[in-house]
């Protein structure tokens, strides 16, 4: 396993350096961005076929920089340079706990309030520049892919929201013995909390920028579901806990020409520190489950990547707004219910049926995805109609 990026590097080359990268948040930068470029293109794509459209948006030009800019440029600019500061001085505490760093007290005053003065006087001088005498509105054309960036902000401060929500439902225990570390940890996010708290969030912001709420569930459906299968990357190389449960069964033959690993794995060196000591190891990560595991991140990047695939190759082809998420619900929804059947995860009893939070949620997705492609059907069928009376039926 390997917690840190540096910790893969050192393997590999024999170096011996200290990134402050931890290899699940790299995995989990870079499902933002593969999520992000194909939404960008899905959004041209769309525009391009008329699906939706640019907008126009008023401006005001040529005004001077307001207090609350030059407030909001001073906050930000000073936590930028009490933190980076901080960094630089003392690397060492900093690589080796970047989260804790970060969310911690420690820092430069003296940097964070000279890289505010800084900014702050660079914000009012560009503003004083661009000052005209009497200010003056202008329209702006602005095409939905240029939203991009903010959809995936918007998407990533929910997600993450939704995740630490669902996350503390499930363990509140650990809310209670540690409300800080909790709140501010990247360990522990639980994929639906993100996906729901998400998905409101992001048709609610393409809703008020003109984009109609099936057509931007439509364009997110493929980038969520590599974006999934990216993050269950980082899972599996750093050893986070996702694994699964305790495999002792011998691997069938029709895995023979795999790697023991793929069927059954102990996590060495694993971020969590779960299982017991490994003999001569010096350092943070010394610890190895005392017996093998399913090691279910794997087997959900590979379906993933499968489903994914499914959905990139089909979406050109389906012409109903919505369809397209309705079908990624489905199979985003049998894949977790069968993997959690071998997930290490608390188990609720609910109606005689017992299952894991996100088996029951599973679930829900799948039935919503079915009533999905019942409704957007009527609703597309129906709107046809209202068009084109002469051929209702």
């Amino acid at each position: 396993m390997y917690p840190k990026i540096s910790d893969f590097i050192n393997d590999v080359f024999g170096t011996d350096i200290h990134l402050p990268v931890q290899t699940y948040g790299f995995f989990l930068a870079w499902a933002f961005i593969i999520a992000g470029s194909l939404a960008y293109l899905e959004l041209k794509r769309k525009e391009k076929d008329g699906l939706i459209s640019a907008r126009e948006r008023t401006v005001i030009k040529g005004r001077p920089a307001s207090w609350q800019e030059l407030l909001i440029t001073g906050i930000i600019s000073f936590i930028v340079g009490y933190k980076m500061a901080g960094i630089v001085l003392e690397y060492d505490i900093f690589s080796t706990d970047p989260q804790a760093y970060i969310f911690s007290s420690q820092g430069s005053w003296i940097a964070g309030v000279i890289l505010a003065a800084i900014f702050v006087y660079l914000k009012y001088r560009n503003k004083q520049k661009q000052k005209l005498a009497k200010p003056i509105t202008v329209r702006e054309t602005v095409h939905p892919y240029q939203l991009t960036g903010n959809i995936i902000l918007v998407a990533a401060v929910a997600g993450i929201i939704g995740s630490k929500i669902f996350e503390v439902a499930e363990h509140p225990d650990d809310l209670i013995r540690d409300p800080m570390g909790t709140l501010f940890s990247f360990s522990g996010l639980t994929f639906y909390g993100g996906l729901i708290v998400a998905a409101f969030a992001v048709c609610f912001y393409a809703e008020k920028n003109g984009i109609r709420w099936p057509v931007i569930a439509d364009i997110v459906a493929p980038s969520l579901m590599i974006a999934y299968g990216t993050g269950r990357i980082g899972c599996q190389v750093s050893g986070d806990g996702c694994w699964g449960i305790v495999n002792t069964h011998p691997k069938p033959e029709w895995m023979g020409f795999l790697p023991d690993w793929m069927w059954a794995y102990n996590y060495p060196h694993n971020v969590i520190n779960e299982g017991i000591p490994i003999a001569d190891c010096h350092g943070a990560h010394c610890f190895i489950l005392d017996q093998p595991v399913f090691p279910t991140p794997f087997y959900e990047t590979v379906i993933a990547i499968i489903f994914f695939t499914v959905l990139w190759s089909i979406r050109k082809r389906i012409m109903i707004p919505g369809m397209l998420f309705a079908i990624y619900l489905i199979l985003n929804g049998i894949a977790r219910f069968f993997i959690e059947k071998i997930r290490v995860n608390i188990r609720y009893d609910v109606a005689g049926i017992k299952a894991t939070q996100a088996g029951f949620i599973a679930i829900m997705l799948v039935l919503a995805g079915i009533a999905g492609i019942f409704y957007f059907r009527y609703r597309y069928r129906k709107a046809y109609t209202n068009k084109n009376p002469g051929h209702g039926s």
